[in-house]
C-alpha cells in the first residue's frame, strides 16, 4: 500500500504546483499581456543581401571539394522541404526550389545554415565542367523580406570560364503567349548533361558563359516543378550552335503520338456543324472538303459539304454579319424615328408653345481594353508592352481545334447525321481519322398569345 500513497502525494504535489502557476499568470503575471518590442531595434524591411560565396564567380577550382557557399547579411528562413532540402528526381520544394545547379546528372543536396546555403551535387564536382549555380529570386529572412532578384555563380574546375552565350524566348504555340517560369535546359552534344535556367515574366533566359559548340536546347512547361521533360507536358526542343552567341525561339505544345479524334459535333445553325477534336491541328495542313464527309441516318444517304471554316474565322464572319445587321436595324430605327418626329412636327406646327432643345447626347465611353493585356493592367497597375511578343506570335499561323462546316443545303431537324473525318494532322506531324453523330434538335414552338382579344 505504501506505493500507491506515494503516488497519490506526489500527484498531490503536481496539482498544487499547477494552481500556483495560474494564479501567478492571472495576478502578477499580467505584464505578459502587452510585450514590448524585440530586441536589436527597428525590424528591418529590406530582404537579405548576398555578402560573398565560395567559391567565387569566375574562378577556376580544378582540384574543389565540398560544399558551395552562398552567404548572406542576416540568418534566410530555412523554408523546410519534403524532400529534406534535396534537388531530387520529383518535385522540388523548400530552400531547393530556390536553387538551380547545372549541369549535373544526378540529385542536389541543398542545405541551410543560418546566413549560408550550401550547395553539392550527389555525383561529387566533376573534373573539367564550367558550373552555374542560380539564386532564384524568393529568398526570405525570418521576417519575412523576400529578394526580388536573383544571381548566378559561374565557375570552372578545368579551363578559364568560356564566353559563349545562349539567349531565347519560350512561347506558348496553343495558348498564343509567353512561357513565364519555364525550365529550359540546353545539352552540349553528344552529352545529355544540361545547363538549366529558367524563363521570366516575358518568356525571355540567358545562359551566358558556357562552353562553345551544338546545343540541344528544350523548354518546358514544368507543371509538376522537377525541372525536367515529363509525359503531358508542353515542350519545343530545337538544336542551335553557339559560336560566341546565338539565339531561339521555341513553341511550347502538348506532343502526342496518336492522331487527333473527333471529340464532339454540335449543330450551329440550320446548315452549320462545329466539329472539336481531341487535339489542337496543324494550321500549315488545313482540311479541305473533300477531307469531311457527312452522312444523314440511318441510310447513309450522303450531304454535299459546302465550306471549312476554323472556329475562330467562321465566329469573327458571324460576328460581322450580326454587326452589318444591327447597323442595319439602327438605321431602319432612325429613319423611322425621322418620320415620326416630321409628322409631330406637322400637327404640332400651330401651336405657340416654346420648343425646348434637346442637349447633346453624351460622348460615348472611351474603349477599355480587353483579354489578356487588360488583365495583366488590372493585375500590375501598370501598361505592359506586348508588342513584341505578339510580333513573335505572328511569325507561326494559330493552331485550332474546332472546324465549321457548312452544308450545301439545311440540316433536318429531329434527324440524325454522322460526321466523318479523315487525315487530320496534330501539331506533332500525327494524323488521325475520327467519326461522330449529331443529331439537329427541333425547334420549340412559339407560345400563343390565349389573352389577345379576350375581355377583361
Amino acid at each position: 500500500m505504501a506505493r500507491p500513497a506515494a503516488g497519490a502525494g506526489r500527484q498531490a504535489q503536481i496539482a498544487g504546483l499547477l494552481l500556483t502557476a495560474l494564479a501567478g499568470a492571472l495576478g502578477g503575471g499580467g505584464g505578459c499581456a502587452h510585450p514590448g518590442p524585440p530586441p536589436g531595434g527597428p525590424p528591418r524591411l529590406k530582404p537579405a543581401v548576398i555578402l560573398s560565396t565560395r567559391p567565387d564567380s569566375g574562378a577556376v577550382v580544378p582540384d574543389f571539394r565540398g560544399s558551395a557557399v552562398i552567404a548572406f547579411d542576416e540568418v534566410i528562413d530555412e523554408m523546410p522541404a519534403s524532400g529534406g532540402g534535396r534537388s531530387t528526381g520529383g518535385a522540388i520544394s523548400g530552400l531547393a526550389s530556390k536553387i538551380v545547379l547545372s549541369p549535373v546528372a544526378g540529385d542536389v543536396n541543398v542545405s541551410w545554415h543560418r546566413d549560408e546555403i550550401h550547395v553539392e551535387p550527389d555525383e561529387g564536382w566533376k573534373a573539367n565542367r564550367v558550373y552555374h549555380l542560380e539564386v532564384l529570386p524568393g529568398i526570405m529572412d525570418l521576417r519575412r523580406n523576400a529578394t526580388k532578384t536573383g544571381k548566378t555563380l559561374v565557375f570552372s574546375t578545368g579551363g578559364a570560364v568560356p564566353g559563349a552565350a545562349l539567349t531565347g524566348t519560350a512561347l506558348l504555340w496553343v495558348e498564343q503567349r509567353q512561357l513565364t517560369q519555364g525550365v529550359i535546359r540546353a545539352a552540349l552534344l553528344p552529352d545529355t548533361v544540361a545547363y538549366i535556367t529558367l524563363t521570366d515574366s516575358a518568356g525571355n533566359f540567358r545562359l551566358r558563359d558556357i562552353p562553345p559548340g551544338r546545343y540541344r536546347v528544350w523548354a518546358i512547361q514544368d507543371q509538376n516543378n522537377n525541372r525536367r521533360p515529363d509525359r503531358r507536358e508542353l515542350f519545343d526542343t530545337v538544336t542551335a550552335t553557339v559560336d560566341s552567341t546565338a539565339t531561339v525561339l521555341l513553341w511550347a505544345f502538348a506532343h502526342d503520338t496518336v492522331g487527333p479524334r473527333v471529340r464532339s459535333v454540335d449543330p450551329v445553325d440550320s446548315v452549320s456543324l462545329r466539329i472539336t477534336f481531341s487535339q489542337s491541328l496543324d494550321p500549315a495542313r488545313p482540311l479541305d472538303t473533300a477531307a469531311v464527309r457527312v452522312f444523314a441516318l440511318p441510310d447513309s444517304t450522303p450531304v454535299l459539304v459546302r465550306a471549312l471554316y476554323r472556329a475562330a474565322v467562321f465566329d469573327s464572319l458571324q460576328a460581322r454579319a450580326r454587326a452589318i445587321a444591327d447597323s442595319i436595324k439602327r438605321l431602319q430605327d432612325s429613319l423611322k424615328r425621322l418620320q415620326d418626329t416630321t409628322a409631330r412636327r406637322d400637327t404640332t406646327a400651330r401651336r405657340d408653345t416654346a420648343r425646348v432643345r434637346e442637349a447633346p447626347p453624351p460622348p460615348p465611353p472611351p474603349l477599355q481594353p480587353r483579354g489578356p493585356v487588360a488583365r495583366a493592367r488590372a493585375d500590375t497597375g501598370a501598361r505592359v508592352d506586348t508588342s513584341r511578343v505578339r510580333k513573335l506570335l505572328s511569325q507561326r499561323p494559330v493552331p485550332y481545334d474546332r472546324l465549321v462546316v457548312q452544308t450545301a443545303r439545311p440540316l433536318t431537324a429531329g434527324s440524325k447525321y454522322l460526321v466523318r473525318v479523315r487525315g487530320a494532322v496534330s501539331l506533332s506531324g500525327v494524323a488521325g481519322d475520327g467519326l461522330g453523330v449529331v443529331e439537329i434538335p427541333v425547334p420549340k414552338p412559339v407560345a400563343r398569345d390565349t389573352t389577345k382579344g379576350k375581355s377583361p
